[in-house]
């Protein structure tokens, strides 16, 4: 199982099967990072940009070789807890400094071994059980009967707040 830079596994054999659709990737194939890069917009090796400048900025990782592209990125919009399928739900903005309940979960890191950082969302219980134990990522679970109540009571506590303006909750 592939392990994080501190040595603990992050439940899963290979990344790429969990690997999604590129970030840099546009809706017409091309590749965002090379396109903004060449514009001065963003940062990004020159070598890499010439080569998606030659191929008309054509997405390596469009086809699924994400291994061959030195950029590739995928990251979660963490909305749900790949594992038990646990939906995330927000904190108002200010309300409290609690933890979210689905957080990003590394399967790669963009300076390990492969140089590619690829995440999944994961309920803090999930997360821990990967990181703790032998727990993998592609389970079959059901969320934690702790992470039903944070996540009721945060549902609740939306709601409550919901129909209270801002100007009343400052002081």
């Amino acid at each position: 199982m592939e392990e994080t830079p501190s040595g603990t596994p992050v439940g899963v054999d290979d990344p790429y099967e969990h690997a999604g659709r590129c970030d840099h990737l546009t809706d017409d194939g091309r590749c965002r990072l090379a396109l903004e890069a060449a514009r001065g917009r963003r940062d990004a090796p020159a070598g890499f940009v010439a080569a998606r400048r030659r191929d008309g900025f054509a997405c390596v990782a469009a086809d699924g070789a994400f291994r061959d592209c030195e950029e590739y990125r995928a990251t979660t919009d963490t909305r749900e807890c790949v594992r038990c399928g646990l939906a995330a739900l927000p904190v108002a903005d200010g309300a409290d400094d609690r933890r979210p309940l689905v957080e990003e979960h590394h399967l790669a890191y963009p300076n390990g071994e492969t140089g590619h950082e690829i995440t999944v969302g994961l309920c803090r219980w999930c997360h821990a059980k990967v990181h703790e134990s032998w727990a993998r990522v592609d389970d079959d679970a059901s969320p934690a009967p702790e992470a039903l109540a944070a996540r009721e009571e945060r549902r609740s506590r939306v709601v409550t707040e919901a129909f209270e303006p801002a100007s009343e909750r400052r002081d």
